[in-house]
């Protein structure tokens, strides 16, 4: 069994372009101003929303919690993104989990997936909050501290150009990068299927549109879906139920009692 599970993750990192699933991920954040229609989301394949939970300086999405109660009603799986900034990425941490499991606490435990919540890190170029731009050693102290409270390594989310900028920099340690590494990459490019991926060997999850900017044919990569026209869309690598199994496995459930403990053989296959 550990043998089939090395193998297709090693498959899915061999995988071109053109073999990859459809649209299945949308992510949302107060800046989304429509009231989304997660029914018709679901129909038209979407498997996953990811939202925006907090931001700084330590404040929660207002949007979050009514749109996490309609995505589960919809019967989509649910994932928060926190955006870092330079403070104390600790503090930022804790604040992450007090509003991703105090919004969950509140959902009706019926709607509720038994995946729990997919966790991430908007590490880029901060140029609208305060607090500027997050450094690598505050992503990996930030990282570490939902790893000892969750027991899960949260994904990290950028654009491919600011990843190489940034982890690339002979300030960023070999042992950071090795840390960064343990978390499942999210990555932005709005032109063609990112390629510098280092220190990872792949991606999980490619954003190719952002707020309806795609320079790619939009027969395959479509810029709305159901009431957005200009949305935040994303191809997982790999099929439907391979996104639930990605989201099963690596999502923290904070109803879930103690924090659950990955295998040696799960942080591997990142």
């Amino acid at each position: 069994m550990r043998l089939s599970i090395l193998r297709g993750a090693i498959l899915f990192s061999l995988l071109p372009g053109f073999a990859l699933a459809a649209t299945n991920v949308v992510n949302l954040s107060h800046y989304d101003m429509m009231r989304p229609d997660f029914a018709t989301m679901k129909r038209q394949g979407i498997v996953g929303v990811i939202h925006e939970a907090t931001y700084p300086p330590f404040v929660r999405d207002a949007k979050y919690l009514e749109r996490q109660m309609g995505a589960l009603q919809a019967g989509l799986l649910w994932g928060a993104y926190h955006y870092g900034n330079g403070s104390d990425p600790v503090r930022q941490a804790d604040h992450f989990l007090s509003v991703v499991s105090s919004s969950w606490a509140r959902a009706n435990p019926a709607v509720r997936p038994s995946a729990g919540v997919l966790l991430v890190l908007d590490f880029e170029k901060n140029g609208h909050y305060p607090g500027g731009s997050m450094r690598p050693d505050q992503a990996v102290a930030f990282v570490e501290r939902i790893r000892q409270r969750t027991g899960v390594y949260p994904g990290i989310y950028s654009g491919e150009y600011h990843l190489a900028q940034v982890l690339n920099s002979s300030r960023v340690t070999p042992a950071q990068r090795d840390t960064l590494r343990k978390c499942w990459l999210w990555v932005a490019n709005y032109s063609k299927e990112p390629r510098a991926t280092a220190p990872w060997n792949y991606w999980a999850l490619w954003q190719y549109c952002g707020d309806g900017k795609c320079r790619l044919p939009r027969s395959t990569h479509p810029i709305s879906i159901a009431n957005i026209r200009k949305a935040e869309l994303n191809i997982f690598r790999g099929s439907r139920s391979d996104l639930v199994d990605f989201w099963q496995r690596r999502a923290w459930d904070p109803a879930g009692g103690a924090p659950r403990k990955e295998s040696e053989q799960t942080i591997a296959e990142r």
